[in-house]
């Protein structure tokens, strides 16, 4: 069964409290984008302007070329999960390292050119991989169902991993992700944009529970 989460992308601090503060009332996991604007195109909340709830799980996916420039900000919020971006200038190992020593899980993110052979040793040392499917830095982009295809590649080189999707996950698609075997499916506009976001949440649960062929 796929967990579904809600995700909270946006440069408005107000909006960041408060979607934290509605998501928080229907589910305890919880994915917060954060974009410096060197990896995507958008600069996000920065994470010196986050605070984040003691009692939710927090994923916390970091868009940046030098993620190790915000190390010290990520260990102080101490998500559950930090995910970086494979194709970061950085280095991606030695903050797993650092992630790990405190407490919290590793996850690399992998955009839809990256292949996950090429970042093999990454994905062995990983606790979580997110398959990108969408556009950087903002939502209500168009998925790209394609990207199912490296689901089978990930578990080969790490059986046990949690693997994640993040980008165009709507009702019209969900439930096909969860048979593909995604664990963790991160839903953006279809919940912060639904007139009732609880409503919304607990649909997409329903839709990715049902068995059967997709017509």
């Amino acid at each position: 069964m796929s967990t579904i989460v809600p995700t909270i992308t946006t440069d408005d601090s107000n909006v960041f409290n408060a979607s934290l503060e509605r998501f928080a009332q229907f589910t305890k996991r919880i994915q917060i984008d954060s974009s410096d604007g060197s990896f995507a195109p958008t600069t996000l909340v920065p994470l010196t302007n986050m605070s984040l709830p003691a009692d939710a799980t927090i994923d916390l996916h970091i868009m940046s070329a030098r993620p190790s420039e915000h190390l010290q900000q990520i260990l102080a919020l101490k998500p559950s999960l930090c995910i970086l971006h494979a194709e970061a200038d950085d280095d991606i190992a030695g903050m797993f390292t650092e992630l790990k020593n405190a407490g919290i899980k590793a996850g690399l993110a992998l955009i839809k050119t990256t292949f996950p052979g090429r970042v093999q040793q990454l994905i062995t040392e990983a606790d979580h991989v997110m398959i990108f499917a969408g556009e950087l830095g903002r939502q209500g982009g168009t998925i790209d169902m394609m990207q199912v295809e490296k689901i089978p590649l990930i578990r080969a080189i790490k059986s046990e991993i949690e693997i994640g999707w993040d980008g165009g996950v709507n009702l019209s698609n969900i439930r096909a992700l969860a048979h593909a075997g995604i664990d963790v499916i991160n839903v953006g506009s279809a919940i912060t944009n639904a007139e009732d976001p609880a409503a919304m949440y607990q649909s997409l649960i329903t839709e990715s529970e049902k068995k059967g062929v997709l017509i």
